[in-house]
């Protein structure tokens, strides 16, 4: 099975949900209709500033039937693209929540809530309880959130779990660059899969996205401005790696509690 992957890395204007979603209208309108998997960075709607968030957050936050989920869901059926999307969500228990949405042509949308929060997040939103996967059309994908990203057992658990590409929309900030493209590769390699990595730009966000291999390769990475960063996933390629390389199946979790 081959993806056509696209990591958006945009500049999120903090607060200003209307403009955030009409540009990335008018970015995705330049996509042609050969796109399988589009991947939008963190907290894309209202943009990453916690200060900002703790005096608006609730005024901002959506459900998950809100602006940024539904427009999305019009952009998969015209682009005919599985998208994920970072969200700030309000829930049905009135939490705030740091989400991804996972939006498909014709489906209803699957919201992941970021179970791992940076300890900052930590009093501004509640921690999701459940990872998630999902078969969708543009590949079996598996959802982490940013700071997830240091967490190798989120990526082996989505591994295990059927997940053949790793979204991660995140917002890291520049002086932290390593850390994501670093990570990025490692879960990749680690787990023997592709990962899909779209960090926010501007703002004092570092950019570098960037688009892995199984074998931890790079495959396409962005500078730190707008990037619309793309690359051909061969989902067979998985297979021949994990063929060669034996870590997953010589697992010993008995000894990991």
């Amino acid at each position: 099975m081959i993806i056509e992957a696209v990591a958006l890395q945009l500049v999120s204007e903090i607060g200003q949900v209307d403009d955030n979603l009409r540009q990335l209208e008018q970015v995705v309108s330049s996509l042609d209709a050969g796109v399988d998997l589009v991947v939008v960075p963190e907290l894309y709607n209202t943009g990453y500033d916690l200060d900002v968030l703790d005096l608006m957050g609730n005024e901002l936050a959506e459900p998950r039937t809100g602006p940024t989920v539904t427009m999305t869901a019009d952009l998969a059926h015209d682009l005919g693209a599985t998208f994920v999307v970072g969200f700030l969500e309000v829930g049905e228990d009135g939490a705030v929540y740091d989400s991804a949405a996972i939006v498909s042509p014709g489906a209803d949308p699957i919201v992941y809530r970021k179970t791992h929060l940076y300890p900052p997040e930590v009093a501004r939103f509640r921690a999701g309880d459940e990872l998630t996967t999902a078969v969708t059309p543009g590949g079996p994908l598996g959802v982490m959130i940013c700071f997830e990203h240091a967490f190798p057992e989120i990526a082996t658990s989505l591994a295990l779990a059927g997940a053949q590409i790793l979204a991660i929309p995140s917002a890291v900030p520049a002086g932290y660059e390593h850390v994501l493209t670093l990570r990025t590769r490692a879960r990749a390699q680690d787990n023997q899969v592709f990962v899909v990595a779209a960090n926010q730009s501007g703002n004092g966000f570092s950019g570098r996205s960037l688009i892995a291999g199984p074998r931890g390769e790079v495959l396409a990475t962005a500078d730190t401005g707008p990037t619309v960063l793309r690359a051909t996933l061969d989902l067979d390629a998985i297979g021949a790696e994990r063929s060669r390389e034996p870590s997953l199946r010589t697992r010993r979790p008995d000894l990991y509690a």
